[in-house]
């Protein structure tokens, strides 16, 4: 997309120019913590695809002063894209990977983070877009679970999984990441700082 459109956005002079990336291109921490001035290493080719397309970013940035900001989004939840139904009809499960740990952000706080950017830009931005909560995401199947008054799901081994190469790719980094940049500079306060909140809001909205 970048390459189709970098001259006319260069001639549109935006105020504000955003692009979404991913945590994914920390690459794997051993569970360990990361921001925003943590190296880059993004593991895979999806993980070293996200970082050049960050350099490609920036280099149109630099090239004709154009105000940039870098959004490195968590996994992604929220109405449509969380758990309930797979525990509703028993395909939910436990996969069990020690030490795994993922970070998260609800779709709500993407867009709040999104608002309070636009509002007071700081160009060459770059923003952790998670919240305050990294857990295993086994720990998650089981609270929605335990929300609906469900039996937990099975547990199962991570090497003994069946999962397609995309769902098993998601595993291959374990890392915790800190946000305290979109709250000290964008002055955001989360509206679901953790999964328990997120998930507790989604089944009250009906999801």
């Amino acid at each position: 997309m970048l390459t189709a459109f970098r001259d006319d956005l260069a001639r549109a002079r935006p105020r504000w120019l955003g692009y979404l990336s991913t945590t994914g291109v920390y690459g794997d921490r051993d569970g360990g913590w990361v921001d925003e001035d943590s190296v880059l290493d993004g593991s895979g080719v999806r993980g070293q695809a996200r970082i050049a397309a960050e350099a490609d970013w920036q280099d149109l940035a630099r090239t004709h002063d154009l105000p940039l900001h870098i959004f490195r989004l968590a996994g992604i939840y929220g109405p449509g894209r969380g758990p309930f139904q797979k525990v509703r009809d028993g395909t939910a499960r436990r996969i069990i990977k020690p030490g795994q740990v993922f970070s998260r952000i609800h779709v709500e706080d993407i867009a709040q983070v999104l608002m309070a950017s636009i509002d007071a830009p700081a160009p060459i931005g770059i923003y952790n877009v998670c919240d305050d909560d990294p857990a295993p995401p086994q720990d998650v199947i089981a609270h929605a679970a335990t929300l609906l008054g469900l039996p937990l799901p099975p547990a199962v081994p991570f090497d003994q999984a069946d999962m397609t190469p995309m769902a098993r790719s998601f595993y291959g980094d374990s890392k915790r990441v800190r946000n305290d940049r979109i709250k000290r500079d964008l002055g955001v306060t989360l509206r679901y700082p953790d999964y328990r909140s997120g998930l507790a809001a989604l089944l009250a909205q009906g999801a």
